[in-house]
């Protein structure tokens, strides 16, 4: 059979791949590319989440003894098993959803993750984590990178951000993301009800369907608000999802049930934004119960009542959840019973078709220890945090990770498919 020049810049992969002895990673882009449509929930944890409370140590005594009053106890602790490097791991008590989803396997913790030199800066760091460049905390995202690669012209809806203002990560020069923080009020906004209402909704749509050809300005004008209109249906669509399972009454929960109404609706997005915060523990932190508990209790029995929602429609292998703070905290806790700024964390990624498990070694926590920086009192990166997202982009979303983050961080990439 002829193959034409469209045939193959839309196949040209899978031929190659499956032609001939190809890179591996070219197989990943081919497989991911032939597969269903996938989704991809970024849920981000604002102000810095304290790594060694989420995933404990519980037998590095040193974990206690610079930890004496919010250090969680090694009997409540949710065991995990034993790193490559023989530490015993467990998570806080508060994420029992967690731990049932990595008893199945589909949970993998990527430990010590981040980049040199980490910035102890929220704002920076929230950049670099959104740039994928360390070097640059200004400039595109990985995400919007990601966007830009996807065919022209570009759904209106391909990625749907939960939160009021768009973060770095979904920025680009070409692809617009809509910032919808409560789904239920994004509607047409018209003083008048009834036909009143519909009539001026479709005059806006008449006045945005013009190309304004030779008035670049008002083209890029009407192109967004025609894709604005064209959103507000579909949106109503996830509004009105009736989930299999009982989400927690906050914040973060319902914007997971939304995203989960958006995906089994199929409104079309491939990529959600989701971010609840309070993770700046400076003082009274507390360690399996207070304050840090609570932020640990709202997490996982969101992320578990998300898990099982999707996979009871049948929709968990299509759908992968990254979780991620811009870094750790210190590992002594401070005057005010609280953690400070640190360098390293802990990266999660769950989903139907993870391959779950611990990924990557905990610091042993003594001083002097070499898994350790500034004056051992913070925790030194391990896995840059790059090749995680190197991993998603080739093996789950099926692009070429290269040029999308500006290098090659494959190489050491942990199997989390």
């Amino acid at each position: 059979m002829a193959v034409s020049r469209r045939l193959f810049i839309r196949n040209g992969v899978a031929t190659v791949t499956f032609g001939l002895a190809a890179p591996s990673f070219l197989s990943a882009i081919a497989q991911a590319q032939g597969l269903r449509n996938r989704n991809l929930v970024v849920v981000y944890l604002g102000g810095g989440n304290d790594a060694l409370n989420t995933l404990v140590s519980y037998q590095d005594a040193a974990y206690y003894s610079r930890r004496p009053s919010i250090a969680v106890p090694a009997g409540q602790v949710l065991q995990v098993g034993t790193d490559a490097a023989g530490h015993a791991l467990g998570l806080h008590p508060r994420l029992g959803g967690l731990r049932n989803i990595f008893n199945e396997g589909r949970l993998a913790l990527v430990q010590r993750t981040g980049y040199p030199n980490s910035s102890r800066s929220h704002f920076e760091a929230t950049d670099i984590y959104g740039t994928a460049n360390p070097q640059s905390s200004t400039g595109s995202g990985w995400l919007g990178r990601y966007l830009d690669t996807l065919p022209r012209p570009l759904d209106a809806l391909a990625a749907w951000n939960t939160t009021g203002e768009t973060p770095r990560a979904l920025l680009s020069g070409q692809s617009g993301v809509p910032a919808i923080p409560n789904a239920s009020t994004y509607t047409f906004a018209s003083p008048n009800r009834g036909s009143a209402a519909l009539e001026e909704r479709a005059a806006a749509q008449a006045m945005a369907a013009n190309p304004a050809n030779g008035r670049p300005h008002l083209a890029f004008v009407n192109s967004t608000s025609r894709g604005a209109i064209e959103t507000l249906d579909r949106v109503a669509l996830a509004t009105s999802y009736t989930p299999t399972v009982a989400y927690p009454n906050n914040g973060f929960a319902l914007a997971l049930r939304t995203v989960a109404g958006a995906i089994v609706r199929g409104i079309g997005s491939r990529v959600f934004w989701v971010q609840t915060g309070g993770f700046d523990t400076h003082a009274g932190q507390g360690g399996a119960g207070g304050a840090y508990g609570d932020l640990m209790g709202s997490l996982g029995d969101g992320l578990a009542a998300f898990y099982g929602d999707v996979r009871n429609q049948g929709l968990g292998g299509d759908t992968t959840v990254i979780v991620f703070s811009e870094f750790g905290r210190r590992i002594s806790e401070n005057g005010s019973a609280g953690t400070d700024h640190g360098a390293a964390g802990v990266m999660m990624v769950l989903g139907g078709a993870v391959r779950g498990g611990l990924h990557g070694t905990a610091a042993s926590l003594a001083p002097g220890n070499p898994t350790l920086e500034n004056n051992s009192g913070d925790v030194r990166y391990e896995t840059d945090f790059r090749s995680v997202y190197a991993r998603l982009l080739d093996q789950w979303l099926g692009v070429n990770s290269v040029p999308i983050l500006n290098g090659d961080f494959r190489a050491g990439a942990p199997a989390i498919f």
